[in-house]
């Protein structure tokens, strides 16, 4: 298949769950890919799952002076970005009254802050045409007990997609978002809950799925592939939702 041949695609958070299984499936597409990672072991057994055929970066989502230097890598190695998934994110989840201004700032600067500066500093790399892709959460739409900080900072994200859609059209860069619902990752294992919430969240969050069981990280990464081809072209400064209709039934 060869719907991203000769593109070059950064993929942010890549080492596991979703993220991974998009660098696989665009390097499957004909796609030229990078992956970030906070952590050396973690990337490099990415890597190694991937056949050795993406450039690893080391880089925390949550930190300015990683998205210069990864702007400024990708810049050496690459004549131009055609594509840029950002899907690193913090997902920890808690009581209101149980967080604390540290925690609250690490998660904002990983999934708000750090993306947004992120992109201030690829713009100069995004060719025209481009495809940018923000995830999301359809936790933004609804109401999930405990997740108060980190779906108001996937709503400033989906926010984000539909602002720069509009700063950005003109160069020929479509940014939109992508929204995961429920879905099985390792994820699940880093909201910071002990494990007997940990299993009553999870049951919460089944019951909310209208269809009836949780979501795949291949299912989200084919639809990265859609919103990062040409086919998607006439798509632009939207939230495609995928999440077993969650956010709308």
């Amino acid at each position: 298949m060869s719907r991203l041949k000769d593109k070059y695609a950064l993929i942010t958070g890549a080492t596991s769950g979703i993220g991974l299984e998009t660098a696989r499936q665009f390097l499957a597409e004909g796609a030229k890919v990078a992956i970030t990672g906070r952590n050396a072991e973690a990337l490099q057994e990415a890597g190694g799952l991937l056949g050795n055929e993406a450039i690893l970066i080391q880089s925390d989502a949550g930190k300015l002076d990683d998205q210069r230097a990864l702007a400024e890598r990708l810049g050496h190695v690459w004549p131009r970005l055609d594509i840029a998934f950002l899907n690193a994110g913090d997902v920890t989840h808690r009581p209101l009254e149980d967080w604390d201004e540290q925690t609250y700032d690490n998660l904002m600067a990983t999934n708000l802050k750090g993306p947004f500066f992120l992109l201030q500093v690829l713009l100069p790399l995004l060719a025209n045409p481009a495809s940018v892709i923000l995830c999301g959460s359809v936790s933004a739409r609804i109401g999930l007990p405990q997740s108060s900080a980190y779906a108001a900072s996937k709503a400033g994200l989906l926010s984000l997609a539909r602002t720069l859609s509009g700063e950005w059209i003109q160069r020929g860069i479509r940014v939109n978002g992508l929204s995961p619902g429920p879905t099985t990752t390792p994820a699940l294992q880093k909201l910071g809950l002990k494990d007997e919430e940990l299993d009553a969240l999870a049951a919460e969050i089944r019951q909310l799925v209208p269809i009836g069981r949780m979501g795949t990280s291949l299912e989200l990464a084919k639809a990265a592939v859609f919103l990062a081809s040409d086919e998607s072209s006439f798509v632009v400064g939207t939230e495609l939702l995928v999440d077993g209709g969650v956010g709308n039934l």
